[in-house]
């Protein structure tokens, strides 16, 4: 079953080159998480971005630990 926060999460050809963003929006999953990777936290982001609200932020937590979840083989 699909978890109701990756709803939040859009894809659309003709915005942000068609990677996924926040809720139709021009905020891409991935500039969240490079926020959070360099030390911004929850509050800072949401107070930066007054369109985007808490869920957004785990829905791209969720959507990136997703697109980690498969089996990587190592070719040693």
């Amino acid at each position: 079953m699909t978890d109701p926060l990756l709803q939040r999460i859009t894809v659309e050809a003709g915005k942000c080159g068609g990677r996924p963003c926040i809720r139709g929006m021009r905020i891409r999953v991935t500039d969240i998480l490079e926020l959070l990777a360099h030390g911004a936290t929850a509050e800072e982001i949401l107070a930066d971005h007054p369109s985007l609200e808490p869920d957004d932020l785990r829905a791209a937590l969720l959507y990136a630990a997703k697109q980690t979840s498969h089996e990587v083989i190592l070719d040693r």
